[in-house]
């Protein structure tokens, strides 16, 4: 039996599902769809980036991921909302459900977007272009928000379909029409195919997929190594990963935070991978698993990055064990220039059952360590986050538990907010 894939793509995501919400239970007239409008990071808090942007707002040149001033330079008028991820998690959570009445198979693959296996399905409901199209109309009539919906007989093509004209649209891209509908494309609408790779093959005067799909692939892999062969496979529209309904296990766990003011001193950089550690901590305990490396990213005031990791004596989930690693870490890194950026990152996943390799000269009592992590755990699950937090973070600007979406994008107070 052919495979028969789907690919689903919310169009302007984040505006979409703001739009609606503004319009069907905040009393709002105007759909920011209809003008150039963006959901922007709050520039106080030092995260002034555009994160979605109406297709008006694309007319004038604005891009997902640029700062708020270079779009409003663009588009003096641009209508600016703030991000409410409480939001888009619900809206997420509605959208996945209607897809898996079609199939038991679907892979979400981000917030917005997933891959649906109909293969064993599709015929219950008519065929893949009249199914596709039943579950466009049933999210634009049940959610309010449109989708693109690619069909295909892999994932990479499904997801290349998707991609073609929007908004509100199904298009299918099957083996046979690869040579029509994709190879005219620019190399840089292949998937895998970033700014700086479509850079080199340009160089190699590969300007389309058609292009790269008719070079000699020994020539990609020996210029471009693995990703030279792979890319090649793309476009040749190769692909042989399955739709996965169930996530892989993570093979890592990390946390970041752009922080309110420039950090100047240790003592202050201390605390905000303090707050990380939290965070990386507290996911770890609830996977029930422990990690053996840690590493520290700091990217400066000047954009300039740097990074440096270590191996753990024993494997470890326990918030201090982190912490302490960390610090020892960012002070073998940091060069004193002022700091806007921190991460902590983990990897060599392990689960099951965990054994400490104890030593002689180890004091530690780390069964007490983690009976403290797993009592604060537990009342911030039943509590809220804020219920207990460590003396240190009493009356400072640093937020306890930090990292991943921060608080202000989490929530929205519309009452402080004109809805027009």
């Amino acid at each position: 039996m052919k495979s028969i894939i789907f690919h689903i793509d919310v169009n302007s995501a984040f505006l979409s599902w703001e739009a609606v919400f503004r319009l069907k239970h905040r009393g709002g007239t105007l759909d920011l769809r209809q003008i150039p409008a963006a959901v922007g990071g709050d520039m106080t808090m030092r995260h002034g980036i555009i994160l979605a942007k109406s297709i008006p707002a694309g007319k004038y040149g604005v891009r997902t991921g640029e700062s708020i001033p270079e779009a409003k330079k663009k588009c003096p008028n641009l209508m600016l909302v703030p991000p409410n991820y409480s939001l888009y998690e619900r809206c997420s959570a509605a959208f996945m459900s209607i897809l898996r009445e079609y199939s038991d198979v679907v892979e979400q693959y981000s917030i917005d977007e997933a891959f649906v296996d109909m293969s064993t399905t599709c015929h219950l409901f008519g065929t893949p272009e009249e199914t596709a199209g039943q579950i466009r109309e049933r999210i634009c009539q049940e959610l309010g928000f449109t989708v693109n919906i690619g069909i295909s007989e892999n994932k990479l093509l499904a997801k290349m379909a998707s991609d073609f004209r929007k908004p509100n649209r199904v298009h299918t891209l099957y083996a046979h029409e690869i040579r029509e509908k994709m190879w005219p494309l620019p190399v840089s609408d292949l998937f895998f195919v970033g700014r700086a790779t479509a850079k080199r093959l340009l160089d190699l005067g590969i300007r389309t997929i058609g292009e790269l799909a008719q070079a000699d692939p020994v020539m990609l892999r020996d210029y471009l190594k693995k990703q030279g062969e792979v890319i090649w496979g793309f476009a040749n529209g190769i692909d042989c990963s399955p739709v996965l309904s169930e996530a892989p296990a993570n093979k890592g766990y990390g946390n970041s935070t752009t922080a309110p003011f420039d950090v100047t001193d240790r003592e202050n950089a201390e605390k905000i991978l303090l707050a990380l550690a939290e965070t990386v901590g507290t996911r770890l305990r609830q996977d029930n698993v422990q990690i053996e490396i840690v590493a520290v990213g700091i990217r400066f005031t000047d954009l300039s990055y740097v990074s440096h990791r270590k191996i753990l004596s024993s494997s470890t989930n326990i918030t201090g064990e982190i912490y302490r690693a960390a610090c020892e870490l960012f002070r073998e890194l940091w060069n004193g220039v002022a700091i806007r950026h921190l991460g902590i990152h983990t990897c060599r996943v392990q689960s099951g059952e965990f054994a400490r390799q104890l030593s002689l000269f180890d004091e530690v009592d780390y069964g007490k360590l983690m009976k403290a992590d797993e009592t604060m755990d537990n009342i911030r699950s039943r509590y809220g986050i804020d219920s207990v937090k460590r003396a240190v973070f009493l009356n400072q600007p640093i937020d306890h538990m930090c990292g991943g979406i921060s608080r202000e994008k989490r929530e929205v107070d519309y009452s402080k907010l004109r809805i027009e």
